[in-house]
């Protein structure tokens, strides 16, 4: 049975369409031959994602997303920390919308528990490809926006 969660520090909640994201999900791990077990999203600030990661990761540095894996054979599960100041800086350096960057890093934690790296040569755009990828499968809006 699978579980999705979705936490805030120090920020407001994304306007996530949670069911279809849910399924969306769902879709990118069974395309990886996974299923979905507990995960748990945490939407935080910048200087929240810099503790987590100095902490754990013994890191100095701010980053989009971090993951903890506690996955087990073919089931998927894992936290999942995201700065959305970071995600916000990010989609502008790239010259990308919020919310297509916003749902990138949330499928990048998903994919890396599917046991994608990008830290590696050549990884990262073997990481890029299958976000891509994952991005192709959306079929509706996933975040709601004020348009």
């Amino acid at each position: 049975m699978s579980h999705i969660s979705f936490q805030t520090v120090e920020v407001a909640m994304p306007r996530f369409h949670q069911e279809a994201l849910a399924e969306w999900i769902g879709r990118v791990a069974q395309a990886h031959d996974k299923v979905v077990g507990t995960l748990t999203y945490v939407f935080c600030s910048d200087d929240y994602i810099l503790e987590v990661n100095r902490q754990y990761l013994h890191h100095d540095y701010y980053t989009d997303i971090i993951t903890f894996d506690y996955s087990t054979h073919r089931r998927l599960s894992g936290d999942m920390v995201i700065s959305l100041d970071t995600v916000a800086s990010n989609a502008a350096l790239f010259g990308r919308d919020y919310s297509e960057e916003l749902l990138r890093v949330v499928i990048h934690g998903v994919l890396h528990l599917c046991g994608i790296n990008d830290k590696g040569p050549g990884e990262r755009e073997v990481m890029e490809r299958h976000e891509n990828a994952a991005l192709a499968m959306i079929h509706r809006p996933l975040i709601l926006t004020d348009d």
